[in-house]
């Protein structure tokens, strides 16, 4: 894992797009196609305003998301009304999402037909992701039921999520995102880096996060 410090969100937000461009030119110079993962949250939002107008061949890079809440993509809760609103825009437009919710079926009986459709995008290309103060990273909350199966070697590649209080999710599992080609993780202040480092240290099960650290590129900035 390394960590890249920048002076403001705002630069943090310009470099990374740059930075993404670049892995998803040089992976489409090997590949048919890239596939992009990526999160929800406001955390992204500005990196997407910047991305989306990258000189690429768009048309032929996957979007996928990390993680959704098992809402209509109209709902303002949901991820993928944010990647329509500021990914998908501009040049980006022209590039494939694949989207998570199905309006006819729940989060437990997509995941199987959801695992079936990614898996021809597996590995993923390039992984953006967040991380919550608690550690937590796409859907993988600590405490959440399932959570060991969902960090298991030979883990469905997406699987229902269920946390008290909140909608029922689906989220690309440990494996799954732990076996990305490029890894990238965006953190503000000094809680969700100390929490971070933390994280080093601790089980996947206490600290999701921590799977995915393995060549991990952290970008951070106050």
């Amino acid at each position: 894992m390394k960590i890249i410090e920048y002076p403001d969100r705002e630069i943090l937000a310009m470099g990374l797009a740059d930075i993404l461009a670049s892995e998803l030119k040089n992976c489409l110079l090997v590949h048919p196609w890239a596939s992009f993962v990526v999160p929800g949250g406001t955390t992204p939002g500005p990196i997407f305003d910047s991305l989306c107008a990258a000189d690429l061949e768009w048309e032929r890079v996957h979007v996928m998301l990390s993680d959704e809440r098992w809402v209509p993509e109209d709902h303002a809760r949901s991820n993928a009304k944010l990647i329509k609103e500021r990914l998908l825009v501009n040049r980006a437009s022209a590039a494939q999402f694949i989207p998570f919710h199905m309006s006819d079926k729940t989060p437990d009986s997509a995941a199987p037909e959801l695992s079936d459709i990614l898996a021809q995008e597996m590995p993923i290309s390039i992984l953006l992701l967040g991380m919550g103060a608690d550690m937590h990273t796409a859907s993988l909350f600590p405490g959440a039921d399932g959570l060991e199966h969902m960090m298991a070697k030979g883990a469905p590649l997406v699987m229902p999520v269920r946390v008290e209080g909140q909608e029922p999710r689906i989220t690309f599992s440990g494996p799954a995102l732990a076996g990305a080609m490029a890894k990238h993780l965006v953190i503000f202040g000094d809680e969700k880096r100390e929490s971070l480092e933390r994280a080093q240290g601790l089980d996947p099960i206490v600290a999701p996060v921590s799977a995915i650290m393995d060549g991990l590129t952290v970008h951070w900035a106050e």
